[in-house]
């Protein structure tokens, strides 16, 4: 029994598929749901009962950890990642039949490489997740940028719903050597094009005081 001012996890999965194993076959059977042979399953169409939470974490450095342990599967890491979802502030794992959740340290995903190409919009950047996931930059996948601890700032790239990935600090490099100003809204601002929008960084002063 857990003492007072205590929470007891004993039993915080209870109704919820037995471990890793139940977990990875509950996931496998909802992607192979999905209508479209490599397509996401349908997680937004999916409202099931919540089960609990389940001692799997997501570290800022994109690990994933199930009972303290990383999972050193990286194709379990990506059906696992099929199946994610947020609502009001906090990420699931979900399937047609339960939800359960889990806790994300920064963001679930981490863009770990970037593309440059060139379509009708003019410059067009794309980056791929540790899950290995491509994603245009775009106005439908659109970058923001928060300020970091080292004074500096961390950008972040819209997968899909309500799911973010982190750009690593060397790709963040990368496009503030791409920047450009421009004037957003009466005021001049430091950011980057791509697919044909405009993604403001900070007011281009600041970022010439940084540098």
């Amino acid at each position: 029994m857990a003492k007072q001012g205590q929470t007891s996890t004993q039993g915080t999965t209870k109704g919820t598929t037995q471990g890793l194993e139940g977990l990875t076959a509950a996931a496998t059977n909802a992607a192979n749901s999905s209508p479209a042979a490599k397509g996401l399953p349908p997680v937004h169409l999916w409202n099931p009962p919540f089960c609990g939470d389940l001692d799997m974490r997501i570290a800022s450095d994109g690990t994933w950890f199930y009972m303290g342990t990383p999972i050193g599967r990286p194709a379990l890491v990506r059906l696992f990642s099929t199946i994610l979802k947020r609502e009001d502030g906090k990420h699931f794992l979900v399937t047609p039949v339960e939800k359960v959740g889990i806790r994300v340290d920064d963001a679930p995903f981490l863009a770990v490489e970037m593309t440059r190409e060139t379509d009708d919009r003019g410059r067009l950047l794309r980056f791929r997740t540790n899950v290995d996931d491509w994603v245009p930059c775009d106005s439908a996948h659109s970058l923001r940028f928060e300020a970091a601890a080292d004074g500096g700032l961390t950008p972040y790239l819209h997968v899909r719903a309500d799911l973010w990935a982190k750009v690593t600090r060397a790709l963040y490099y990368d496009l503030v050597d791409m920047g450009e100003e421009r004037v957003v809204d009466g005021i001049t601002m430091f950011g980057i094009e791509s697919g044909g929008e405009f993604f403001a960084m900070a007011d281009a002063e600041q970022v010439r005081e940084a540098l």
